[in-house]
């Protein structure tokens, strides 16, 4: 059994994924039938090798595109109308009860959402991709992550500020990347590659590549690299 289950595991997940050893037979079986449970659901509802959990909504599904292997997990709803539509890559986790939302209003369509492979959404966050959203491959994110890709106008004070329109910039995420629980990312934001985002971070403008952000707002505290080099040294 756990032969079986780990080859099926290396062949969606890639060669170096293995399950723990500790793991229990009857835990193994319990996994083995959700997971089957989520396939088959997944089979009848999209025609693709994807896992769905329950009260999954998938709508305008024709905006939708999914890789192989694509786990939603319980309560996702995501709304794909946009310009670019929803593209979620091989191997992706989207966190049950996660919200992403494409188009905020019918009067003017919104961007889209792009999440690289073997990237995940920690459940209960929120994604509003008007603005457009992009997510690189093997990043990692806690749970309450929210992304927010368009600004209100208030400059008339004489005019309700709901009418006065909004402004998009986009937020960009690089590869390799770990968000902590509850970081809100606010339009404009550009993320490079390697990043580590404090839990609770508020992140706006450019963050280079390989900085350690925490704050509100957030700030680079650190960088990767610099680390390494004194690592290096120390040695």
């Amino acid at each position: 059994m756990r032969i079986i289950l780990n080859l099926i595991a290396r062949h969606i997940k890639g060669s170096d994924y293995s399950l723990d050893p500790d793991l229990s037979v009857t835990a193994l079986f319990a996994l083995a039938r959700r997971r089957l449970g989520l396939l088959t659901r997944g089979l009848l509802r999209t025609g693709r090798f994807v896992f769905i959990g329950k009260g999954v909504q998938l709508r305008n599904s024709g905006y939708l595109k999914l890789g192989r292997g694509v786990t939603i997990q319980n309560g996702v709803l995501i709304d794909a109308l946009s310009t670019n539509g929803v593209d979620l890559g091989d191997n992706c986790n989207i966190g049950p009860m996660t919200i992403i939302q494409a188009t905020g209003v019918l009067t003017r369509l919104g961007i889209g959402f792009s999440l690289g492979s073997n990237s995940g959404i920690g459940g209960f966050s929120f994604v509003g991709c008007g603005g457009g959203v992009r997510i690189g491959s093997n990043v990692i994110m806690g749970q309450y992550v929210s992304f927010h890709s368009e600004n209100h106008v208030f400059d008339d004070v004489a005019r309700p500020i709901r009418e006065q329109g909004v402004t998009r910039s986009g937020i960009e995420v690089g590869d390799d990347c770990w968000i902590g629980a509850k970081a809100t990312f606010i339009d404009g934001a550009k993320v490079g590659n390697g990043c580590v985002i404090a839990a609770g971070s508020v992140v706006r403008g450019v963050v280079p590549p390989f900085s350690v952000v925490a704050g509100v707002p957030g700030r680079v505290i650190r960088s990767r690299l610099c680390s390494q080099t004194l690592s290096a040294a120390d040695d």
